[in-house]
């Protein structure tokens, strides 16, 4: 939106509306004075409420006179930004920021920085209550407006929420040798074929955007539309979740596939690995390969990519590993019964990982794909994780938001014996 230097000066002109707001920024010191970060982070979240909107900031809402920005404060006042929209905002607003030069009134370049907002997914608070854009102000919700908006956006998620749309996106953010693997049985044309596998999708306007499973399996960084699509990997030394033995950690991004391989791979060189002679030297890793990548590759598959701010948690201490997705179980699925029972959350995701093969340098892990969809992938983790540990994985849901899995870690002396 308002791409070129040129374009974004004439909008300036005309001044505020649905989709533009101006901000003078001012300095003291180091330190942002104006705007307050709480106005910032009101006006950012009515933007995110109602519609696809830019901020640009250096620029005086009431006169439009390009003030611009010091070059040297530009990453201050972008941290500024940044902060507003993740600490100040529940939940936290995607944002892209683009640093542009401008002329003032008498033709001297002034920087400025713009900032595109998307209309969400979701819902979003800011310190002053729940907003929303009206023209070129702010206003807060009146509580009709609010719970109808609530049940809007809560129905797009409940409805095949992989196959949403992600605002402000287009087939550009989506790498082509991603998505080309997904389009070589087809000699129609590429956004055909990736609409009809709902990799893309089209908005109410008509604007074909990327869908929630496009940009899962065909960006090179869901993370950047979906903050929290991502692994937070973390070796710990002893037995205690505590910064202070963190030994390696790891934020895993990508496209899925690509977050298994790399977990994987975090999984094989911070592993305890056990050798015997019994007569011959025998190697024997503390986890079950084969179990770890079934529940990796569920997490990643089955896990609530509408909840937002939780990202899957991979943890591996001297004595088991723990494995958090967010979600609750899907349908009537329980604790108790997933062993038995085959359901599915993300229906499209589980499909497209059929189809991606698994690299040979994972290791042997008994499949050819990602997934198989057979149902087997708890049985496999509570069978080969009990063989090697003597100790049966314990699932276990936490506040019907959280499903922790503990694989349990063969020990020295049982390998030896």
């Amino acid at each position: 939106m308002y791409d070129s230097p040129e374009a974004l000066l004439r909008q300036i002109r005309l001044g505020e509306d649905t989709s533009l707001e101006l901000k003078a920024v001012c300095f003291k010191g180091d330190r942002v004075s104006d705007p307050k970060k709480e106005s910032l982070a009101d006006g950012i979240a009515a933007i995110a409420n109602t519609h696809d909107g830019v901020l640009v900031l250096g620029v005086n809402d009431k006169t439009r006179e390009v003030d611009g920005i010091p070059v040297e404060k530009l990453e201050l006042i972008e941290h500024y930004v940044f902060e507003a929209c993740t600490d100040s905002i529940k939940p936290p607003v995607m944002f892209r920021s683009f640093r542009m030069e401008i002329p003032d009134s008498t033709g001297t370049p002034r920087a400025v920085l713009k900032v595109e907002i998307p209309r969400s997914l979701f819902v979003h608070e800011s310190p002053g209550g729940y907003f929303f854009r009206q023209g070129s102000s702010k206003r807060k919700m009146p509580p009709d407006y609010l719970a109808r908006l609530f049940q809007q956006r809560s129905q797009a998620r409940l409805i095949r929420f992989e196959e949403q749309v992600v605002p402000g996106t287009s087939l550009a953010d989506l790498s082509e040798p991603l998505w080309r693997r997904y389009t070589t049985r087809s000699s129609e044309e590429a956004d055909g074929v990736l609409l009809k596998r709902s990799l893309l999708s089209k908005e109410e306007s008509g604007l074909i955007r990327c869908s929630v499973a496009g940009i899962l399996m065909c960006s090179e960084r869901p993370d950047q539309f979906l903050a929290s699509a991502y692994i937070e990997a973390v070796r710990y030394r002893g037995t205690r979740q505590d910064s202070n033995y963190q030994t390696d950690a790891q934020k895993i991004c990508g496209p899925l596939d690509a977050q298994i391989n790399q977990a994987m791979s975090f999984l094989k060189r911070n592993q305890t690995v056990f050798a015997v002679k019994v007569p011959h030297r025998v190697e024997t890793p503390q986890f079950s390969e084969r179990a770890v990548f079934e529940a990796i590759v569920n997490a990643v598959a089955h896990r609530d990519y509408s909840v937002s701010g939780s990202k899957i948690r991979f943890f591996i201490f001297d004595d088991r590993l723990e494995i958090y997705s967010p979600g609750g179980l899907p349908n009537t699925v329980t604790v108790d019964s997933m062993a038995l029972r085959q359901a599915t959350r993300n229906e499209l995701i589980t499909s497209l990982l059929a189809e991606a093969p698994v690299p040979y340098v994972i290791g042997d892990v008994g499949r050819g794909f990602f997934m198989e969809k057979r149902g087997d992938g708890v049985p496999i983790i509570l069978h080969e994780s009990t063989k090697l540990s003597g100790q049966e994985p314990k699932y276990r849901l936490i506040d019907d938001s959280e499903l922790l899995l503990t694989i349990w870690g063969a020990r020295q002396n049982s390998v030896s014996e």
